[in-house]
């Protein structure tokens, strides 16, 4: 993809194999077809709905509460320089990266 494209545009392939009970994301994320694929999925969208929607869909406003702890751990990751620069060479090499990161976080 080049130049700016929109967060929904790789979602089909993200969640091609995803298995879960929730799906949070923010309202950008907010889709009719997003919405009926999690459904088929028995995944539970939490996705707030965009404000321009004539008929806004339901979300579990308590679990949401709970994004900002997966933001916030994005952001201590995206604090390590190779993470956020994306100077490994190899996807592989990024993955271990940031799986060591990751580790790190939760063990301290």
């Amino acid at each position: 993809m080049s130049g700016q494209a929109h967060d929904l545009r790789g979602v089909p392939e993200l969640i091609a194999g995803l298995t879960a009970d929730h799906l949070l994301a923010d309202r950008a994320f907010d889709a009719n077809w997003l919405r009926s694929a999690l459904d088929k999925r028995a995944i539970a969208p939490v996705i707030p709905p965009k404000s321009n929607r004539r008929f806004p869909a339901d979300f579990d406003k308590e679990t949401y509460k709970w994004r900002h702890l997966i933001e916030n751990f994005f952001g201590k990751l995206k604090e390590n320089r190779g993470i956020a620069m994306r100077s490994c060479k190899t996807d592989q090499s990024f993955t271990a990266f940031v799986a060591l990161a990751s580790t790190l976080i939760l063990l301290c």
